[in-house]
């Protein structure tokens, strides 16, 4: 598994002062359109494992990143970059959707 795994407890450290930008995808266990773009995002996370990190965040076993960026449905992608927040992307999409959406903001 190449997504890292994003806990209220590492986001910090493994997120806002990742050394390149991260994408979290916010998603839980009992959402199917979740499970839909997980793959994806392990394929996109081995294929650009050079210019960026994906990691995933259960929002049901971590609750406190989610209330704090405002996640009102998942699944939602949020891009970081140097410590800050600079897109979001709510929805299960495509591989080559979700692959232009990194391009864009990194």
């Amino acid at each position: 598994m190449t997504t890292k795994k994003i806990t209220d407890e590492n986001f910090e450290a493994d997120v806002l002062k990742a050394s390149k930008p991260t994408v979290v995808d916010f998603w839980a266990e009992w959402c199917s359109p979740c499970k839909q773009i997980g793959p994806l995002l392990e394929e996109i996370s081995d294929e650009m494992k050079d210019q960026i990190i994906i990691g995933k965040h259960n929002i049901d076993e971590d609750p406190n990143s989610p209330t704090k960026y405002g996640i009102r449905g998942i699944p939602t992608m949020l891009l970081f970059k140097d410590g800050q927040l600079k897109a979001t992307k709510v929805g299960a999409t495509t591989k080559s959707n979700i692959i232009s959406w990194i391009k864009e903001n990194i």
